[in-house]
């Protein structure tokens, strides 16, 4: 399946896990993750991200005609290293959050997969993403 989407991921626990990046066209999901690969996450996929199911938890990648790029709004289309899959741990959507939000998640492919709302221009934003890259593998260490 393919998601409208960014992917990301850092290693967390020695392995690479990934955070979806998803919102409508424009909403700021490149420019997200742009900011999140100088806080230490790599590229995956940004634009479109084909997600597959596998032993319970989901995985994703870039498209192969996507692999390497991302959109640097009002430069250009550049390349990136990218790592070439990762298991995604996380979806972030891009709307105003609540304050203090219940725990939400969405199901994907049949997994369930920890949801977080986030501004995408707020200056924390890559900041958020980190956090909640340790409050879901929290959560991923207490379904197994």
């Amino acid at each position: 399946m393919i998601r409208h989407a960014g992917l990301v991921a850092r290693r967390v626990g020695g392995l690479w896990r990934g955070v979806l990046i998803e919102g409508p066209s424009g909403s700021g999901k490149s420019d997200l993750a742009l900011r999140a690969l100088d806080q230490g996450f790599r590229l995956v996929a940004d634009d479109r991200v084909l997600t597959w199911a596998s032993d319970g938890r989901l995985w994703g990648r870039a498209p192969d005609a996507l692999r390497g790029l991302i959109e640097v709004r009002g430069v250009d289309v550049i390349a990136i290293e990218p790592l070439g899959f990762c298991e995604i741990a996380g979806l972030v959507r891009l709307e105003a959050p609540e304050r203090m939000p219940d725990p939400a998640t969405e199901t994907i492919l049949g997994i369930p997969i920890p949801l977080l709302a986030v501004a995408p221009f707020e200056t924390s934003a890559p900041a958020k993403l980190s956090r909640a890259m340790q409050a879901f593998d929290a959560a991923h260490k207490r379904r197994i």
